[in-house]
């Protein structure tokens, strides 16, 4: 990921993150990927009401799904308003799921949204991750980091203070 694109993500007004992503697996590379979205779909994650938790993308066919993805009802919407949890379609060049597809055949390896964000040109994007998941030890490991993190921030602060 280049700073332009970093910056456009920082930017966007809706930042909708997966959390436990980076405590329950290891990042192998990412990739960003367009969503197919209804009217109703688009206006809902405009107002941040969409939700990450337990999704998870799978390939059929030559092409990739994100299932498990919740996007509340438009409050707007009327009879056409969108399906919660439905499968959405995600965007990606041939030569990207065919990779993807390969080393997901590997045992360990799944692809998991990391963010879902609005684009410079208005439409919705979501960054998707290759990644292998973590043992037990690994995210005690990760725990014992964050929380010596946090330690180092506490005494810094005080002896700033100081």
């Amino acid at each position: 990921m280049n700073k332009e694109e970093e910056l456009i993500r920082k930017k966007s007004p809706v930042n909708i993150r997966n959390k436990k992503a980076s405590f329950e697996y290891f990042f192998i590379e990412t990739f960003t990927a367009g969503i197919v979205l209804t009217g109703t779909e688009i206006k809902s994650i405009r107002l941040g009401k969409a939700s990450l938790v337990d999704t998870y993308c799978f390939i059929t066919a030559g092409e990739l799904w994100v299932k498990g993805m919740n996007i509340s009802p438009y409050f707007y919407g009327s009879y056409n308003n969108h399906e919660m949890k439905r499968d959405r379609k995600l965007l990606l060049t041939k030569r990207e799921i065919r990779k993807l597809e390969s080393a997901t055949k590997q045992t360990g390896y799944t692809i998991v949204p990391l963010l879902v964000f609005i684009d410079e040109k208005g439409r919705a994007k979501m960054d998707i991750a290759l990644c292998k998941g973590k043992k037990v030890f690994d995210k005690r490991q990760t725990l014992k980091e964050k929380e010596d993190r946090r330690e180092m921030d506490r005494v810094m602060k005080n002896a700033r203070g100081i």
